[in-house]
């Protein structure tokens, strides 16, 4: 995700999600995924989104069968990372600090997750 891909809407989003969690599918399946979290939008929006995607580099499709799958292009971590960079030089002037600060304030973490931050921190006190 070298080159900087352009912003997707929160509905291309939803789309994206359910490659991540479901893995590839065929519009049909996509579709029908959205469709149990409550969507009641046409199957040709879906696929419609799923093109816009595609222009966009955030989908892949492979068209060698009749019905086309598609697989999210990019990875939730991959974007995430990106989105928190992008936001953190917006709003703190590159600092990750102040945004880790807010993400982390008042909320509850299991032990497991405590102790993965302390192996970060660990780590990037021993590159420092």
């Amino acid at each position: 995700m070298a080159a900087r891909l352009p912003p997707i809407s929160d509905t291309e989003m939803e789309v994206l999600k359910v490659l991540w969690d479901h893995g590839p599918g065929t519009v049909r399946a996509v579709d029908g995924h959205l469709r149990a979290l409550g969507w009641r939008k046409a199957y040709t929006t879906v696929l419609t989104l799923l093109h816009r995607l595609q222009a966009k580099g955030y989908v892949a499709s492979d068209t060698s069968d009749v019905a086309h799958v598609f697989r999210a292009a990019v990875s939730r971590d991959r974007l995430l990372r990106r989105r928190l960079r992008d936001l953190a030089d917006e709003l703190c002037d590159g600092a990750a600090s102040p945004l880790l600060h807010a993400l982390v304030e008042g909320r509850r973490f299991k032990s497991e997750d405590i102790e993965r931050f302390r192996q970060l921190l660990d780590e990037l006190e021993g590159s420092a």
